[in-house]
């Protein structure tokens, strides 16, 4: 783990840093999230002319049971996660979301990357094709489960260039809303640790991905010794590369760390991407490495006992994004799943189309 420990003679900092240090105007922070999502709405909306999903051509066959979803409360619930996450930035808590390396060009690239990539996904999509990686030799000796064309994704999670492509796809599929809500479980977590002492703290960020969230934890909490892991050596690559933090390559079934050994684990966007077997294991080697008191910070896909206004939505992704297990997913009782591994809720939040739940290892 990279732990970044202050100068000698400096005060010891406690949790993330104060109201002076990260606040930022309230209407800056939204006019800057504003410019994000106007840019990744276009980019999604060309994607989407490319690939035209919704034609109906694709093998799998969408047949909605929800009610059709209000185009007005579609945007409160998308503008809920730049609200929440402006106000916790002009508040002090953590600090303003990373906008990449603010060179337009790279931007541009990104975005010209996605789109060209959109035809190749919908082709996929077309033959019902999502275990195209199975055949390729990247991606021998994982889980049967894990190699898959997950989003249909070109390379799955093996190859360099799906690491590099897939924080530009996810902010595009959710019009840039992707960074400010999974920041939800960030939000959780810096209340959590406020007024403690950084150094000497443990954290792992599990399936890491390429890096965004690990980015955040890094910026958030400087002085506490953070890791990132995941089972991809393309992701974990590149998100060394994106936070300048260590990782480690390994399975969340079977984590290589010590019995409460951990602060806190933070954990995005995995539970939905896991058969239902699985899910217990991975809850119960997060308690296992926590130690008493440790928290989990967890986010991942609302589901539609949080918004049934929006359950139409949620019945869709499935269908046109390839993702076998979300529909056990959506169905799961959280609380239970991971209060059965010693894991009981402190807090809980939401915005748009991500839940965030604060997790305590009790004993």
């Amino acid at each position: 783990m990279d732990e970044r420990s202050g100068k000698a003679g400096e005060p010891r900092e406690s949790g993330p840093k104060g109201r002076g240090a990260f606040a930022l105007d309230g209407a800056s922070q939204r006019a800057k999230a504003a410019v994000k999502a106007a840019w990744w709405t276009a980019a999604g909306g060309v994607t989407r002319a490319l690939a035209r999903p919704t034609k109906g051509e694709a093998k799998v066959k969408f047949e909605p049971k929800g009610p059709p979803v209000s185009t007005e409360r579609l945007r409160k619930a998308y503008l809920s996660a730049f609200d929440k996450d402006a106000a916790d930035v002009a508040t002090g808590l953590y600090p303003p979301l990373d906008g990449g390396s603010g060179n337009p060009a790279e931007a541009f690239r990104q975005a010209l990357d996605v789109i060209a990539d959109a035809r190749a996904v919908d082709q996929r999509r077309r033959r019902g094709d999502g275990v195209e990686v199975r055949q390729e030799a990247e991606s021998e000796g994982y889980p049967n489960y894990y190699r898959q064309n997950f989003h249909f994704q070109s390379g799955g999670w093996f190859t360099d260039a799906s690491a590099r492509r897939y924080e530009a796809q996810v902010e595009a599929l959710f019009s840039g809303a992707a960074g400010a809500m999974r920041r939800r479980a960030l939000s959780l977590l810096a209340r959590h640790w406020r007024g403690k002492d950084q150094r000497g703290l443990k954290l792992v960020d599990i399936a890491c991905g390429s890096g965004a969230f690990l980015s955040d934890l890094s910026a958030a909490f400087p002085r506490a010794a953070i890791a990132g892991l995941d089972l991809s050596r393309a992701y974990l690559a590149a998100a060394r590369s994106r936070s300048g933090r260590g990782g480690v390559q390994a399975n969340a079934e079977a984590l290589p760390f010590a019995d409460a050994s951990l602060d806190a684990v933070t954990c995005v966007y995995l539970f939905h991407e896991l058969p239902p077997r699985v899910r217990p294991v991975v809850a119960a080697e997060i308690a296992r490495v926590l130690k008493p008191g440790g928290v989990l910070a967890f986010a991942d896909s609302v589901q539609p006992a949080d918004e049934p206004d929006l359950s139409r939505l949620l019945e869709a992704f499935p269908a046109y994004f390839h993702e076998p297990y979300y529909s056990t997913y959506a169905q799961t009782d959280l609380p239970a799943l991971f209060g059965a591994a010693g894991l009981s809720v402190a807090a809980s939040d939401q915005a748009f189309l991500t839940k965030a739940l604060l997790l305590e290892k009790t004993c």
